[in-house]
């Protein structure tokens, strides 16, 4: 209940007026049954622009951590990432990450329609980041289609790091279904995984024209925060 009234009520009628957002390829997505909508990560605000202008609901899963709060004031996270269609997940970990792909299969075996980042985090710097093989092994373990998404703006909306957001224009791609047929049966082939993944990316890289690069975004961030720090003194020397 509390989606739909966020998302024709509380929320979305001032996020349409905020940043006047639109939307291609809608008619790609389909009408029922299990499909999961695999989609580039710019912003936190993906997740509230997307289900904002698809007509189906969608399932998000998110961080355990939005979910884990204490007080008044997680309580009312909690519910609010509920109302947005978000369940938590424990991504710390091997079991947990194996954890998380149960959960998303189930959903996907409940006919749901399923929204997953294969980033598997924001992207720093707008680009297009090596995707993680969690979306293949999804998609061939319940033998659903891949819909690639792509969000364009959300960056300029909400810039990591930023507390407000900003009043810009948002636009979402929706491309044609993937069909991984070929590959049922085969969800432990761990060269397959990767050859649908990129597939995906490719996908992706085609509808954003977004620079691709051959990283994990995670990876990405490492570095530019191992850059940024300041260089070790040595032992015995004195700061200038």
């Amino acid at each position: 209940m509390l989606y739909w009234l966020l998302k024709f009520v509380l929320l979305g009628p001032l996020l349409r007026l905020w940043c006047r957002p639109t939307i291609e390829g809608a008619d790609n997505v389909p009408p029922d049954g299990g499909a999961i909508l695999a989609s580039n990560h710019l912003a936190v605000a993906d997740s509230f622009f997307l289900p904002l202008l698809v007509r189906r609901r969608i399932v998000f899963l998110a961080k355990r951590e939005y979910f884990t709060q204490p007080g008044f004031v997680g309580w009312l996270k909690r519910e609010f990432f509920y109302g947005m269609g978000q369940v938590p997940v424990d991504r710390g970990s091997g079991s947990a990450a194996r954890a998380a792909l149960d959960t998303a299969n189930r959903l996907l075996s409940e006919q749901r329609l399923v929204g997953i980042y294969p980033e598997g985090t924001r992207s720093p710097d707008g680009r297009l980041f090596k995707g993680k093989t969690g979306v293949a092994r999804m998609a061939l373990e319940t033998e659903v289609p891949v819909i690639p998404v792509v969000m364009i703006g959300t960056d300029r909306v909400n810039p990591i790091g930023s507390r407000m957001w900003r009043p810009s224009k948002v636009r979402i791609r929706i491309g044609e279904p993937l069909n991984f047929s070929r590959y049922y049966g085969m969800a432990n082939d761990r060269f397959i995984l990767r050859s649908m993944t990129d597939e995906i990316m490719y996908a992706l890289m085609e509808l954003s024209g977004a620079e691709y690069v051959d990283m994990y975004a995670a990876k990405a961030k490492e570095d530019a925060a191992r850059a940024a720090r300041p260089p070790a003194r040595m032992p015995g020397t004195r700061a200038s």
